[in-house]
Formats: structure tokens, C-alpha cells, sequence
């Protein structure tokens, strides 16, 4: 998404690459009600899947849906109601993506899916204890909405001791200013910036 207000980079004192041996990708998000927030990432995202799969970095991608009649706690007062319910078409991952990530894939555990029903995806869901035993150290972060899911899963991730990756080109949400800030964010406190041709280099090598 490109950038209209003031530049994240001034922010972006520090730089590194993921290092593939202790690396999770974990892609947030990409759901049919993300679609238009998701079309424009989605070849990266995709082509970014395939790479990392090669390279022996696990791919875990990320569900929001909440249960038929659930009201969503303060998530769904926040927003009028507007809740992704599972079992409906717009709470399934887009189709590309689970292609993607089930390429070449020798069984049905190889493809992680973690269900949540907030911003975060480590609240409630296991994901850290999953990290832990796959002997994850890093992660990278991609997916929609920057400044929601994506940005609360790379504060929890870095507060957990996780070093944090955070994708500029494949991370999207509604307006460049919203993807702006959190850039600005992550770069100050929170997560080394990545976008695709310095990752596709790194894994490539």
C-alpha cells in the first residue's frame, strides 16, 4: 500500500532479515471478508508462501470467526455487530492462499490453521505454545488489517519475546494512512521492516 504521509523509514534505525532456521510466517487474515483489502497483497502473499515453504519455514495462517450468536464481546460493540461468522463463505481463507500453503504439502498436519475471534492471534488460541515446540524464535508477520490483526499479533508477539518481522508490501487495510502509522510503529519499537524483494533475496540465497 503505497505511502502518503510522512515516510516509516525515518523510524527504521535498525535492520536484519529473518533467519530461516528459527522463522514462522504466519499470514493473518486473508479471508473472503478481507477481500478487498486482501486482493492487493495477494500475489505477493501467495508467491511469498511458496518461497518460504521451500526455504523449510513453516506457514501458519490465521482464521477470524466467531460462533453463530455470538455477540463478540466488546470486538462486536465496537464495531455495530459486524462479525465474520464461521461456516459462512465470507469466513473461509481465500482460495489462492490455501493453495499455496497445501502446495506439495505429505499430510493433512502440514497446514496450520489458527482460529481466533480478536484482534491478537496468540489470545486463546495456542499459538505460542505451537511457536515454542516448532522451536520458533522469529516471526514474520503478513496479512490484513495492518493496524488490527496484524499489528496487535506483532506487539503480543515481540512482548512474548518473539523477534518480529513485519511485511510493508503484504500487509494491507483500509487507507494508506492507517498502514502508514503502523509501519511507523513497528519500525520504532516493535519489528525489523521486510518487504518482498529484500525477504525473496534472503530465502533465495
Amino acid at each position: 500500500m503505497a505511502a502518503q504521509f510522512s515516510s516509516y523509514k525515518k523510524y527504521e534505525a535498525r535492520k536484519r532479515l529473518p533467519d530461516p532456521k528459527t522463522s514462522a510466517l504466519i499470514v493473518i487474515g486473508m479471508q473472503n471478508y478481507f477481500s478487498s483489502m486482501a486482493k492487493a497483497i495477494l500475489p505477493a502473499t501467495t508467491t511469498t508462501i511458496k518461497l518460504c515453504k521451500r526455504a523449510g519455514i513453516p506457514v501458519i495462517l490465521t482464521r477470524h470467526r466467531h460462533k453463530p450468536g455470538d455477540v463478540g464481546g466488546v470486538l462486536g460493540e465496537w464495531w455495530g455487530g459486524d462479525l465474520v461468522f464461521g461456516g459462512t463463505p465470507e469466513s473461509e481463507i481465500i482460495a489462492e492462499v490455501v493453495a499455496a500453503a497445501e502446495e506439495g504439502k505429505k499430510d493433512e498436519d502440514e497446514v496450520v490453521v489458527v482460529e481466533k475471534e480478536t484482534y491478537s492471534a496468540f489470545r486463546n488460541t495456542g499459538l505460542e505454545e505451537r511457536l515454542r515446540k516448532m522451536g520458533v524464535k522469529e516471526v514474520i508477520v503478513s496479512g490484513v488489517m495492518t493496524n488490527l490483526c496484524c499489528e496487535t499479533t506483532a506487539r503480543e508477539a515481540f512482548v512474548r519475546g518473539f523477534r518480529v518481522f513485519f511485511w510493508t508490501d503484504a500487509t494491507a487495510t483500509s487507507s494508506a494512512e492507517l498502514h502508514e502509522a503502523t509501519l511507523m510503529n513497528m519500525a520504532y519499537g516493535f519489528a525489523y521492516l521486510v518487504d518482498c524483494n529484500r525477504l525473496h533475496k534472503a530465502l533465495s540465497a
